[in-house]
C-alpha cells in the first residue's frame, strides 16, 4: 500500500510581518499590533480573517497510513520554529512520496506553506516537481502532481465532496459529526491565537492533532462510498484507528475515543 498523508496546519497573525509591512510603533505589544491588523482588514473587507501570507504557521499535525501502521503526530516540538516545522512536512514528502489528503487544503493550508516556507527558504523539490525534476519518476509527475486542483496526488477532500464549488463547501466538524465522528474538540480555529498569546501550545498542537485525524476518519468513508475500500476493509481501518489511539496516553486521545463510540 502507499503511503497516505493526511495534514492539517494552525496558525496565528504573523506579527513580525505586520511589524514590517505596516510600519508600527515600535514600542505596540504583539497583541496590539493583531489588534490593529484585525482593525485595518475589518474596515478594509468587512471581516479579520488574516490573508494566507501573513499566517504564521505554529502547528502541523500529520497521519500517515503506511505499510501495516498507523501514526498520528505534531511534527517537531512545540518551540520549534515556523520554518523547522514547514521544513519537516516537506521532509516527510520528499521520503514518502504519499498521497496527501487534506480538508481545504487546497484553499488554505498548501497556500499559507507555500509563502510561509518561501520566507524561511524552505527546500522542497518533490513537492514542486510537475515532471521537470531530477527524480527517475519525474514524468510521472507531469501528469499527477501535488500542485494541480484536478490531479489526485493531493486529494483537497472538501473540494472534491464540494465538486469544486466554493458554495458547496461544507465545513469538517459537521461533516465528521454527521458520519458518527468526534468532529472538533476542545476548540476551534478561532480560538487559536488566543491560545497561542497564553502559551497553550500544548492545547493548539492536540486540537490540530485531532481534526487531521477526523479527515483521515473521513477520508476513509469516502474510500468506501468510492469503492476503493469494502466494507470489511473499511471496518478493518477504522479498526486500527481505534487501536493506535488506545496506545496513546494523552487527554485529547482519550477524549477522542470517548466521543467515538464503537456503534
Amino acid at each position: 500500500m502507499a503511503a497516505t498523508l493526511v495534514f492539517d496546519i494552525e496558525t496565528v497573525p504573523d506579527v513580525a510581518g505586520y511589524r514590517l509591512l505596516l510600519d508600527l510603533d515600535p514600542g505596540l505589544s504583539d497583541a496590539d499590533v493583531a489588534e490593529t491588523a484585525f482593525q485595518r482588514r475589518r474596515a478594509a473587507t468587512g471581516q479579520d480573517f488574516v490573508p494566507l501570507h501573513l499566517q504564521r504557521v505554529v502547528a502541523i499535525a500529520c497521519v500517515l497510513r503506511e505499510g501495516d501502521g498507523l501514526r498520528v503526530w505534531s511534527l517537531g516540538t512545540p518551540e520549534d520554529g515556523e520554518g523547522e516545522l514547514i521544513q519537516r512536512f516537506y521532509d516527510g514528502i520528499e521520503k514518502y512520496k504519499p498521497q496527501l489528503v487534506s480538508w481545504n487544503g487546497g484553499g488554505f493550508d498548501l497556500p499559507v506553506l507555500h509563502y510561509r516556507g518561501m520566507r524561511h527558504a524552505v527546500a522542497a523539490p518533490r513537492y514542486w516537481d510537475m515532471g521537470e525534476g531530477d527524480y527517475a519518476d519525474s514524468r510521472d509527475f507531469r501528469y499527477n502532481n501535488y500542485i494541480s486542483r484536478y490531479h489526485s496526488r493531493h486529494l483537497d477532500l472538501m473540494d472534491l465532496l464540494a465538486m469544486y464549488q466554493p458554495r458547496a463547501s461544507a465545513p469538517l466538524d459537521q461533516v465528521a459529526r454527521l458520519l458518527g465522528l468526534p468532529g472538533k474538540l476542545g476548540m476551534d480555529g478561532a480560538q487559536v491565537w488566543d491560545a497561542f498569546r497564553a502559551g497553550r501550545i500544548a492545547q493548539v498542537r492536540a486540537y490540530c492533532e485531532t481534526d487531521t485525524l477526523n479527515t483521515w476518519l473521513v477520508y476513509l468513508r469516502f474510500q468506501l462510498m468510492r469503492g476503493a475500500l469494502d466494507r470489511a476493509a473499511y471496518a478493518a481501518e477504522l479498526a486500527l484507528a481505534r487501536a493506535t489511539l488506545g496506545r496513546l496516553d494523552a487527554p485529547h486521545w482519550r477524549e477522542f475515543l470517548a466521543a467515538w463510540p464503537e456503534s
